[in-house]
């Protein structure tokens, strides 16, 4: 019985692996979940016990070969989250609870400038010490230049724009670049 167990539990582990997608609002579709996890869903509702290890272990077999041919990816929450951190700024389409649901979205980020230029019509280009390339969209002009070190919230506008205040001064209106 102990073999059982050990046997299905590590499958079901892995299982918990996969996002999780939260119940889907009364106006949207719940998305369909791929077919290799319905069909090792669908082995729970075996009464025969060794039927159902049969189904388990066939089912968590499919799931491995496509894991392996990377048919189907598994993630967490978290990791979900940091994907979609480091998405911020991008326009991306919905894409099914990939990177989690509407309450994972990120709506503001708190990060460093590891450095700061200034183009000839007065606009910065911030890099992040992430690697993200921000710059300003708007003709503010900032008491001092940004430097590297500072600390820099930047959060959802309008338009596909975003807000960013640098050690909590002005607001400038920048855009994502790369």
């Amino acid at each position: 019985m102990l073999q059982l167990s050990s046997r299905v539990a590590v499958p079901l582990a892995l299982l918990a692996c996969v996002v999780a997608v939260p119940a889907a609002a009364k106006d949207k579709d719940a998305p369909v979940r791929p077919a290799q996890i319905q069909e090792l869903y669908a082995c729970r509702d075996i009464a025969d016990p060794a039927a159902r290890l049969a189904c388990f272990d066939r089912e968590v077999g499919e799931l491995s070969a496509a894991d392996t041919a990377r048919e189907i990816t598994f993630t967490d929450r978290e990791t979900a989250k940091k994907a979609r951190r480091g998405l911020f700024g991008f326009s991306f389409p919905k894409l099914g609870g990939i990177f989690g649901g509407d309450e994972d979205e990120v709506k503001e980020i708190e990060t460093t400038i590891r450095s700061a230029s200034i183009d000839r019509s007065g606009k910065y280009t911030l890099v992040m010490e992430d690697d993200a390339v921000w710059v300003q969209i708007d003709t503010t002009t900032l008491p001092r230049q940004p430097k590297p070190g500072q600390k820099v919230k930047i959060k959802v506008a309008t338009m596909g724009s975003y807000f960013a205040t640098i050690d909590g001064g002005r607001t400038i209106r920048m855009k994502r670049d790369r």
